[in-house]
């Protein structure tokens, strides 16, 4: 084990003093930068780096946490803040001899002393939880057939990461957290929320950079320090031991009884982080166990205990309503909501499971005159330790802080009963040892059976997908018979009005046929470019009869276009514009409307009877012919009339210039 005692040598520019323990060897290892001590810890790479106080890294604490190496622990070795002590009393509390107090490289040695015997606080900059970001590693860009094929594919790797990442946290059983976003029957990103430090997911998870997947592995950053016991003895010196239990959810439920069984802290709160739970916790006591009401375990309450390095309680199968109840009856406690109650019926089941062992410790330490200890020494049982270790222990350090003076008192324990009783452990250790290398082979087995079976799932969930997609592919083809069979539909609408369109228009060319009537050149609008459509397809002769659908907006120039071409008469359905009507009339050109020659049409098609076109033909130029007289006899009146009229004056102009 490596360890690094650190201490502030100057402030201005700031340099350490930094002295290395290695399995009970020291070594002093110079005067350092602090950009060169990051150097030197991030390739050394040791157990813990031990610091008196971290507030000697000032406005760099951060920065050096965020620097250290998986693996590496700074400690604070005088304790929790607030609950300091200093360097010299904790040394000669552990049989350390002190030198000199105001050498940094003395100062650098005794953190490093006192951490490697478990002394002191580990410094949490990070949440025991890790987020791992599951994303295509380059953009799919745009493009055709091939980019699509392309980004289906990276969008099919990324979810095939996304479970495998998934089957690695489940077979270690390490809690956690799924948002995915799917695209193209894949996933376009993945984000798991590990409930897990990062320490525990190396060499099991992987970060990935440059291909098409990418793995990003992030640990997320607490808002405050946390402080943690590097051992559970050293938390509950000084410090209320306490059961507390946690609902967790949205809303989570936090309950602290001591360990007499009262309580001694109630919150619930919507939206709390793990380190928010820890923080309010820590502020209560130090907790020795960390109960839950239901089996199994939720994986957020796992990572309370592991924090604290606490006990975990989880009862037998989870609590009923009634019981939970039941509990809070004797208790004789009113809670708010249900949050709590469920929290406080986790704390005081475990306190129950824990009461006859607490009151047996009760009588041996009123027999033995350690009532006052009776708190510190329930909880080093709690965590482990014999009724005589833990009695030892405390007893050992009742002792004044000053170097050299001798203890006020002692308390004589027999301890040959704790000791044949630490030996009979040890052969039930040996028991279990062995007991434990048969259950590895039969896990080891079981592995191989998991994993088995876990080959045989993703087989099935092969078929279950193809399945899936097969059926996604009968959905489209569902869809696509019902859009043909509309458009089959349309097209029958179609047949059936062109076949009656196709009737009339054979009728039509029976008619013609006969010479009874007479076929016309259908124009939709009166345009030249309506005018070069049918010169192209039909062409466009002297004497032709044309139909306008919708003669608006034509002018006089087309109009004189039609005269020039020698069109025989002009039918329209709409009346025709003034221009137009004037240029046809000047040119002795017939237009009539649809409704005064009675035309058939069918589409691009359009009749009209051969006599009634003559008949209006030769009324309507005969009666052009006699208003054309008319306005000649009314033209000829007029000059006649305007010459009389200029004679008169002529005539008596000479007269009076004779007079004159």
């Amino acid at each position: 084990m490596l360890i690094l005692g650190v201490d502030v040598i100057s402030e201005n520019p700031k340099r350490f003093a930094v002295v290395s323990w290695f399995n009970g060897r020291l070594e002093r290892k110079g005067e350092f930068t602090l950009y060169r001590l990051i150097r030197f810890v991030q390739s050394k790479r040791p157990d813990i780096v031990a610091i008196d106080s971290v507030t000697e890294l000032g406005d760099d604490l951060r920065k050096f946490l965020r620097a250290l190496p998986g693996g590496t622990k700074l400690v604070q070795v005088t304790g929790r803040p607030g609950e300091q002590r200093s360097l010299q009393s904790l040394a000669r509390e552990h049989g350390i001899r002190v030198v000199d107090r105001f050498d940094p490289y003395e100062e650098a040695k005794l953190s490093a002393l006192l951490a490697s015997k478990g002394v002191g606080y580990e410094v949490l900059a990070f949440e025991d939880e890790v987020v791992i970001k599951v994303t295509r590693g380059r953009s799919p860009g745009k493009g055709g057939w091939s980019q699509d094929r392309y980004r289906k594919r990276v969008h099919n790797l990324v979810r095939d990461k996304v479970r495998e990442i998934g089957e690695r946290l489940r077979r270690a059983e390490i809690p956690f957290d799924l948002e995915v976003e799917e695209k193209d029957y894949g996933l376009a990103r993945g984000e798991f929320k590990v409930y897990a430090k990062r320490e525990e997911l190396a060499g099991l998870i992987k970060p990935m950079r440059g291909g098409d997947v990418e793995v990003r592995i992030q640990p997320v950053e607490r808002a405050e320090l946390g402080f943690a016991p590097l051992k559970g003895e050293e938390a509950v010196r000084g410090r209320k031991s306490i059961i507390v239990g946690i609902d967790p959810g949205i809303t989570v439920g936090i309950a602290a009884i001591d360990l007499n069984g009262r309580v001694v802290a109630l919150h619930s709160e919507r939206n709390m982080l793990v380190g928010e739970v820890f923080r309010f916790v820590s502020n209560v006591g130090h907790p020795v166990i960390v109960a839950t009401d239901v089996n199994p375990a939720p994986g957020f309450v796992e990572k309370i205990a592991r924090s604290f390095k606490a006990n975990l309680f989880v009862p037998r199968e989870s609590l009923r309503v009634e019981e939970k109840n039941e509990l809070l009856r004797n208790l004789g406690i009113n809670v708010d909501d249900d949050h709590q109650r469920d929290a406080l019926a986790a704390a005081y089941k475990a306190y129950l499971r824990l009461k006859p062992k607490l009151e047996h410790i009760d009588a041996r330490l009123r027999e033995a005159g350690l009532t006052g200890k009776a708190d510190e020494v329930k909880a080093l049982v709690i965590q482990g330790y014999n009724l005589g270790e833990a009695m030892q222990r405390v007893t050992l350090r009742e002792r004044p802080g000053e170097e050299g003076e001798e203890p006020e008192e002692r308390v004589n324990v027999d301890l040959r009963p704790y000791m044949r009783r630490i030996r009979e452990l040890e052969k039930r250790i040996e028991f279990l040892e062995r007991e434990n290398a048969e259950l590895r082979e039969i896990i080891k087995e079981q592995r191989k059976t998991i994993g088995r079976l876990e080959r045989r799932i993703a087989d099935y969930d092969e078929e279950v997908r193809r399945k899936v997609l097969r059926e996604r592919e009968l959905e489209a083809k569902v869809k696509r018979i019902e859009v043909l069979e509309r458009e089959l539909r349309d097209a029958k609408d179609v047949i059936a009005r062109l076949s009656r369109d196709l009737v009339q228009v054979k009728r039509m060319n029976v008619v013609e046929a006969r010479g009874s009537a007479v076929p016309l050149k259908v124009l939709r609008v009166l345009s030249w470019r309506e005018l070069e459509r049918i010169e192209r397809e039909i062409g466009l002769r002297k004497g032709d009869v044309l139909f306008i659908v919708n003669p608006a907006g034509a002018g006089k120039a087309i109009a004189e276009e039609l005269v020039e071409r020698g069109i025989r008469a002009l039918i329209t359905e709409k009346p025709l514009p003034e221009p137009v009507r004037e240029v046809l009339r000047e040119a002795h050109v017939p237009f009539f409307t649809s409704e005064e020659l009675d035309v058939k049409r069918v589409d691009e098609f359009a009749v009209v009877e051969r006599e009634r076109l003559e008949e209006a033909i030769e009324e309507l130029l005969s009666r052009w012919e006699e208003e054309d007289k008319e306005r000649e006899a009314e033209r000829i009146l007029r000059l006649v009339e305007e010459y009389r009229i200029e004679r008169v004056k002529e005539l008596r102009r000479r007269a009076e210039e004779e007079r004159r």
